[in-house]
C-alpha cells in the first residue's frame, strides 16, 4: 500500500514542490504550522527514523543537506527554522514515510510549537 507521500514522488497527486534531487523531494505541507512548512521527505520508502539501516547513511546525509538549501531558498536560513523528526504514532506521526518538518517564519517556543 502507497502512502500520500509514494503519490507525491510519482507525481500522481500535485503538491507544491519546493526542492528535487535525485533522491530527496520538498513540498508546502497542507496543514502548515507555521508560516513557512515544508516536509522533506526521501524518495526512498523509509517507514520512519528508527527503522533507518547503515545502508540510508547516505540518504540521510542527504536530508539534512536539503533541510539547508530548502532554508536558503525561503530566505529563513539566517532568521532560523525549526526541524522536526515525529517517529512513530505517539510522537505524532501521522504518514508512515519518514519526513522532516521545516519550519519557519515565526518564533518557536520550546518545546512547543
Amino acid at each position: 500500500m502507497s502512502s500520500v507521500f509514494d503519490q507525491i514522488i510519482s507525481k500522481e497527486i500535485p503538491a507544491d514542490i519546493i526542492y528535487e534531487t535525485e533522491n530527496c523531494l520538498a513540498f508546502r505541507d497542507i496543514n502548515p504550522k507555521a508560516p513557512e512548512h515544508i516536509l522533506i521527505i526521501p524518495k526512498k520508502p523509509i517507514t520512519k527514523l528508527s527503522e533507518a539501516k547503515p545502508e540510508d547513511l547516505q540518504l540521510l546525509g542527504q536530508l539534512m543537506l536539503a533541510v539547508g538549501e530548502v532554508a536558503r531558498i525561503l530566505h529563513v536560513d539566517e532568521e532560523g527554522f525549526r526541524v522536526i523528526i515525529n517517529n512513530g504514532r505517539n510522537a505524532g506521526q501521522t504518514v508512515f514515510h519518514l519526513h522532516l518538518h521545516l519550519l519557519a517564519g515565526r518564533r518557536f517556543d520550546w518545546p512547543g510549537l
